[in-house]
């Protein structure tokens, strides 16, 4: 005798957005049979309201702790871009050390800051090994998708 499973698998579901948070992704849709689930998510509401892309020159930007700003080819070349729409922060709680300061050397894989996106904590990690000479962001400020956070030269 079968029984019919009526109503929707939530653990599918919950692994499924797993996967999105995992990736970054966007969407995701599985076919199981008759069974087609879709999972997807919707930007935060912060990414309607950030800045245009063109506030993210070099010329614009705000180094931290007084440092001049780097030059435009620079930025461009050297910037770690955020890999995602968020609150990006510098420390990993309010009352901690931030995890870089300007002129610190970094190794490849360090964590150079968080963004929280969803209500997830992601670890930004550094992409390759270098000096610090620029950190374009206030702590606790919205990112965008592709918008340079930290200059590593």
């Amino acid at each position: 005798m079968s029984i019919k499973k009526t109503g929707v698998d939530q653990q599918l579901i919950r692994d499924l957005a797993g996967i999105l948070n995992d990736t970054n992704l966007t969407e995701i849709e599985v076919e199981l049979g008759d069974l087609k689930v879709r999972v997807s998510r919707q930007a935060p509401a912060v990414h309607a309201i950030a800045a245009p892309q063109a506030s993210y020159a070099p010329a614009a930007a705000q180094p931290a702790a007084g440092a001049a700003a780097p030059a435009t080819a620079d930025v461009s070349k050297n910037a770690v871009p955020s890999p995602m729409v968020g609150t990006a922060y510098l420390a990993p709680s309010p009352d901690a050390k931030a995890f870089i300061e300007i002129g610190q050397k970094v190794k490849e894989g360090q964590t150079l800051l968080i963004i929280e996106a969803m209500k997830t904590m992601n670890q930004i990690p550094s992409p390759r090994a270098g000096t610090v000479t620029a950190i374009l962001f206030e702590d606790a400020q919205p990112v965008e998708y592709g918008m340079p956070l930290v200059v590593i030269e």
